[in-house]
C-alpha cells in the first residue's frame, strides 16, 4: 500500500492527463464490445441487440458460403498489402531525405509544403481525382496517355485495373508527409558526432543515411509496421465508397463497403455484425503474428 501511494502521488498528474483518452477508448472501444453478440443473434427491432434468437454461427456460415466471401477478401487484402508496401516505406524514405537538407528554412519550407495534402478532406481528395483522372479532360489522364504509360480508351475511374494504383498513390500522396513526422522527431535524437564522423570516413548521403539514419529509427519502424498490420483488413471506408461504382466494382467491393450494402442498407444487422467480427478476428491474428515475427528477428516488439 505504501508503495502504491508513494506511486500514485508522484504520478498522478500524468495519469490526470490521460484520463481524456482513457476515457474516449472506454466509451468508444471497449463499451461496442457488448454489441458483438449481435453476430451471433438473429436481430429483431422489437427485441433488441440481447434479445433476439441466438443463432450461433450461421450468418458467419452466410457469409463463408456467399459468392462475395472471396471477392470481398481478395479485394481488401490486396489493398491493403499495396498500401503498406508502396505507402509504408514512402515516409521513411522522405524523413531521411529531409533530415539531411542543411538549410532550416528549405528543410521547414519542405515539411510544410509535403504536409499539406493530409489536411484535405477526402471528399475533396475524390472529387480532384474525378477532375484530374477524367477521361476526356483530365490532365493527369491525358499525361498518361500522352507518355503511352495507359491506352487512348482506358478510363482510369472506372477501370478494376487502375483502381488499386489510383487508390494507393493517392493516399501516399496524401498522408506520406505526414506519416513522417514522426520518423523525423526520432531522428532529431541522433547524436550529430555520428554524422561528423561519417564526413571524416568519407560516407556520401546515401550511405549515411543508411548506417545512421535507418538503423537510428529501426525500432519506431517495427513498432509502426506492428501497428500497421493490425489494420491490414481494415481498409478505410470513406475513399473507397466514394471512388466505388458500377465498372469498378469488382476491384473495390471490400469488406467495409461490403458490410454497409448488405448490413446497413438491406438491414441485415446481423449478418453485418459477424462480417465485421471476421474483419477483427484477421486484423488480430495478423498484429500478433507480425508482433512475433519482429521479437524473434529484431528483438522489439509492441506485446
Amino acid at each position: 500500500m505504501k508503495r502504491t501511494h508513494k506511486y500514485w502521488k508522484k504520478n498522478y498528474q500524468l495519469w490526470i492527463m490521460l484520463l481524456p483518452a482513457i476515457v474516449y477508448v472506454f466509451i468508444f472501444c471497449y463499451i461496442p464490445m457488448y454489441g458483438m453478440q449481435l453476430a451471433f443473434r438473429e436481430y429483431s427491432f422489437s427485441a433488441g441487440i440481447t434479445g433476439g434468437k441466438f443463432v450461433g454461427m450461421k450468418y458467419f456460415t452466410q457469409y463463408f458460403s456467399s459468392p462475395m466471401f472471396l471477392t470481398t477478401l481478395k479485394n481488401t487484402f490486396v489493398i491493403s498489402a499495396v498500401s503498406i508496401l508502396v505507402g509504408f516505406p514512402a515516409p521513411i524514405i522522405l524523413a531521411m531525405m529531409i533530415n539531411q537538407i542543411k538549410s532550416n528554412q528549405w528543410k521547414r519550407t519542405v515539411q510544410t509544403t509535403v504536409y499539406i495534402p493530409y489536411f484535405i478532406s477526402v471528399v475533396v481528395l475524390v472529387s480532384m481525382l474525378n477532375i484530374m483522372l477524367a477521361n476526356d479532360s483530365g490532365v493527369i489522364a491525358n499525361f498518361l496517355k500522352s507518355i503511352h504509360l495507359v491506352s487512348e480508351n482506358t478510363n482510369l475511374l472506372g477501370s478494376e485495373k487502375a483502381f488499386v494504383p489510383v487508390y494507393v498513390l493517392s493516399g501516399v500522396w496524401q498522408s506520406m508527409g505526414w506519416n513522417s513526422i514522426i520518423y523525423i522527431a526520432a531522428l532529431s535524437s541522433v547524436d550529430t558526432q555520428l554524422y561528423d564522423a561519417c564526413k571524416i570516413d568519407g560516407a556520401n548521403k546515401w550511405q549515411t543515411m543508411w548506417n545512421i539514419d535507418f538503423p537510428a529509427i529501426l525500432p519506431t519502424i517495427i513498432i509502426l509496421l506492428i501497428m500497421n498490420m493490425g489494420h491490414i483488413l481494415a481498409v478505410g471506408f470513406d475513399k473507397i465508397y466514394l471512388m466505388q461504382n458500377s465498372l469498378n466494382l469488382g476491384a473495390s467491393q471490400v469488406i467495409s463497403t461490403y458490410v454497409y450494402s448488405v448490413g446497413i442498407k438491406s438491414s441485415q444487422f446481423s449478418f453485418g455484425a459477424a462480417v465485421g467480427l471476421f474483419n477483427n478476428i484477421i486484423n488480430f491474428i495478423f498484429l500478433l503474428a507480425t508482433n512475433h515475427i519482429a521479437k524473434r528477428t529484431t528483438g522489439n516488439g509492441l506485446l
